[in-house]
């Protein structure tokens, strides 16, 4: 039986103690930027999970919301000199308020949702249908037109395309086998943008991957780590090691920067578990990006066209924490007639965070627009990134600005320009 002793619910002393408070992380923490409070910066929010972990302050309703209106963008980690932890220090911060009697109402309903029914498939799979027949029906636009909710509203996800149910072997090369490669399906992705999935399948067998995707993979587990829901990401991580190195793959692609992100520190979540932790690290090892794995294979540079003005939005959990910059812009550039344009801080979060904006609207609504802004200024027909919450972001600016275009994911692009698709 796997280990199932307690987690830690407090940080780690060492990793709180990485912190010597020099400010360079300021500038680059978006809720910061647009507050000007310290206590909404990492330096502040380290300083008040210090106090926290050491019994100085309690975990009051003021205290705790400073916690919650944090994005997890994890910037301050790519600026960090001392090498902070500030993701994982959260995480464990917030698993410590949820496990306690101060616990707000709205982290456990979050988390009982999270549970249940986004790391459930078959619940999901019903929930995903209703929310598709609430955006056909047209009741979705009247509701993002009502005076209070609308804004939330308009930050929902979109369910309307076709959903991605394919799993075991998806796809053979018509040549030789150069790698044999597991998808992650996750969780919204394949309701949201069962396309992206699509695109990703053609584009790995046309580079000579075969590809499957295991049936018994689950959730990835990060919206419930990122929410403090530790002992369900754990589950979630041993079943999804099991599944996928039991498939013997040489690599398990992923094109949802958060749950590749999340999958790569399974070593760091189990690492307290005894039975898992030699596992963890083998599955880590594993793990790729869709754009990391393309250009290190290398892939078949196109020769068809994509006529667009391309700005490329970096997700997050790429950028800060996968580290992953370059790979999605050479992918870009690679592709005949398509003109790639840089925006203005590309690598500054959209507001969307995994569930953040439907729990902080209002601070989520403020970085979409200036997000927006910065889009504008490219005069780019096309949004590119690498993570379905950017996505979804993205395309709610879109209609919240009454603004042209598209948006895409990288792969996509990549596939519309092989021209056997």
């Amino acid at each position: 039986m796997p280990d199932t002793s307690p987690i830690p619910i407090v940080p780690s002393s060492s990793d709180l103690a990485q912190c010597v408070r020099c400010g360079l992380c300021l500038q680059s923490c978006p809720t910061y930027v647009q507050t000007g409070l310290e206590t909404e910066s990492p330096r502040g929010r380290l300083y008040l999970m210090k106090a926290l972990a050491e019994g100085e302050i309690e975990p009051t309703a003021n205290v705790i919301g400073h916690m919650d209106q944090c994005l997890q963008c994890r910037n301050c980690e790519a600026v960090c000199p001392s090498g902070v932890p500030f993701g994982r220090i959260m995480e464990r911060t917030r698993a410590g308020i949820l496990e306690g009697n101060s616990s707000p109402f709205s982290w456990r309903l979050r988390s009982l949702f999270l549970r249940h029914v986004i790391a459930q498939p078959k619940a999901l799979s019903i929930f995903a249908a209703v929310f598709r027949l609430y955006g056909r029906t047209g009741l979705r636009t009247l509701v993002e037109r009502i005076p209070g909710i609308g804004e939330r509203a308009l930050l929902a996800p979109t369910m309307e395309g076709r959903p991605f149910t394919k799993s075991g072997l998806l796809a053979r090369p018509d040549g030789e086998v150069r790698q044999r490669v597991a998808l992650l399906t996750g969780c919204i992705m394949p309701h949201a943008f069962g396309r992206v999935h699509r695109a990703t399948v053609r584009v790995l067998a046309r580079n000579g991957c075969e590809v499957e995707a295991p049936p018994d993979q689950v959730c990835c587990g990060a919206l419930h780590a990122h929410n403090g829901d530790l002992n369900t990401a754990m589950d979630l991580a041993r079943r999804n090691i099991d599944v996928f190195l039991g498939a013997g793959v040489d690599a398990v692609i992923v094109n949802s920067a958060g749950c590749g992100a999340a999958m790569k520190e399974y070593d760091e979540l189990l690492a307290g578990d005894s039975e898992y932790r030699d596992a963890a690290k083998r599955f880590s090892t594993l793990v790729k990006d869709i754009s990391e794995f393309l250009v290190d294979l290398p892939f078949k540079v196109p020769s068809g066209q994509v006529q667009a003005t391309v700005t490329y939005q970096d997700s997050c959990h790429l950028a800060h924490a996968q580290r992953i910059t370059s790979a999605p812009r050479e992918i870009l550039r690679s592709i005949a007639s398509l003109t790639l344009v840089e925006m203005d801080r590309p690598d500054g979060c959209c507001g969307s965070a995994g569930v953040y904006s439907l729990t902080q609207p209002k601070m989520s609504i403020e970085l979409l627009d200036e997000k927006m802004r910065a889009v504008s200024d490219t005069k780019a027909s096309v949004i590119a990134t690498s993570n379905p919450g950017c996505m979804s972001q993205l395309e709610s600016g879109l209609r919240r600005h009454g603004a042209p275009g598209e948006v895409v994911h990288v792969v996509e692009l990549l596939d519309r320009a092989y021209p056997d698709r």
